[in-house]
């Protein structure tokens, strides 16, 4: 007897709590676990719709900076979304323009990005555009 109130004590704590997760006015059993149900199938819908814009934006993210930074050097940001051998080809499009990187760091975990420090041997909108046209390819 005690065992069976027991678990008809954590039911109705069980219940209290999603009822209040889900903000639910209802106080029928029923209602609340239906409440509960539709709470958590908006909250799948919003996670998809975050994950579909989430997608898009990474498939339009694409950028290419190249800018003066002193006497003789040029800083170089491309931020893109990943490729295979996005990398290889933006050092590729560096070396046919002879362009000599001096320091540069790689991050690829959602995206692609790359900051560079090169030596300013090449016009900076034409290196710019020869990157552009490299992570447009891939």
């Amino acid at each position: 007897m005690a065992a069976r109130m027991q678990r008809k004590i954590a039911l109705r704590r069980k219940l209290q709590i999603l009822k209040t997760l889900t903000k639910s006015k209802s106080v029928k059993k029923s209602s609340i676990i239906m409440d509960a149900f539709l709470y958590i199938y908006k909250l799948k819908l919003q996670v998809e719709a975050i994950k579909r814009e989430y997608q898009n934006l990474m498939n339009h993210i694409q950028e290419v900076k190249v800018e003066k930074i002193g006497a003789g050097y040029l800083m170089v940001i491309v931020t893109c979304k990943k490729g295979d051998e996005m990398l290889v080809s933006i050092l590729e499009a560096f070396e046919k323009m002879n362009v000599n990187v001096v320091q540069a760091r790689v991050s690829c975990k959602h995206f692609f990005g790359m900051e560079a420090i090169v030596e300013d041997t090449v016009d900076a909108a034409a290196l710019s555009e020869a990157i552009l046209k490299v992570i447009q390819y891939i």
